[in-house]
């Protein structure tokens, strides 16, 4: 395996031994990895969801959050499909530029949080090992841990992004086994791959009533009216 390289999201720059992490990325920013299947349906909206969210919460505030995504067969260099980024439009986010990706090793070993469409790809995310576990979750199993939570019990946003990110997953990691979906289907998101335009606005706003209190919870700051 290669040392993990620079990712989507991150700049160039070095740092020092004080200022990083064990495999040597910066200790203030935190790390969202979504994980599909071909990473060209569900993860790039998840994906480029949650950057929309944040950037309206917090604006540059928000830098510290990485946002990335990759798929268990992923697509390795292909655009999202077209009606993944008529939904995302259709949201207000930005589909530009999106790259398919191929989850990897390095992928995983640099998450803090690992987010996925299904309790298999959480499966295939947690066999890779690198003490995954406790970070990984499908997307609508952690909206139900976090809206369990009492916000008054995460670091203030006065304190860093990334400090109250980081406590929101160990809580919800420390809720799992407590909170159990009524039915197995309840943590699903199903894939749209070659659907019409209609079922993807239908997982589309699936992904946004997931993500929306998610995002709330780590940003501390409620969706705009």
């Amino acid at each position: 395996m290669t040392a993990p390289g620079t990712g989507r999201g991150i700049g160039g720059g070095s740092w020092s031994a004080e200022e990083t992490t064990t495999f040597g990325f910066p200790r203030d920013t935190f790390r969202i990895l979504h994980v599909s299947t071909g990473n060209v349906c569900r993860s790039p909206i998840t994906e480029r969801l949650t950057r929309h969210f944040v950037a309206e919460r917090l604006g540059v505030l928000g830098g510290g959050l990485i946002v990335e995504s990759a798929g268990t067969w992923g697509h390795e260099g292909a655009p999202m499909e077209s009606h993944a980024e008529t939904v995302l439009a259709e949201f207000g986010a930005d589909p530009s530029g999106f790259v398919g990706r191929e989850l990897l090793d390095e992928h995983v070993i640099r998450a803090d949080l690992v987010l996925t469409a299904t309790r298999d790809h959480r499966a295939q995310v947690i066999s890779m090992g690198h003490s995954a576990g406790l970070r990984t979750f499908t997307l609508k199993e952690f909206t139900r841990l976090v809206r369990a939570i009492d916000p008054a019990t995460l670091p203030p946003l006065e304190d860093g992004v990334v400090m109250r990110a980081r406590a929101l997953v160990r809580a919800a990691a420390a809720l799992r086994g407590w909170l159990l979906a009524p039915n197995a289907e309840a943590d699903e998101v199903y894939d749209p791959y070659g659907a019409p335009l209609t079922f993807f606005r239908s997982i589309g706003d699936e992904i946004r009533d997931a993500l929306d209190p998610v995002v709330t919870a780590l940003t501390g700051v409620p969706a705009r009216a």
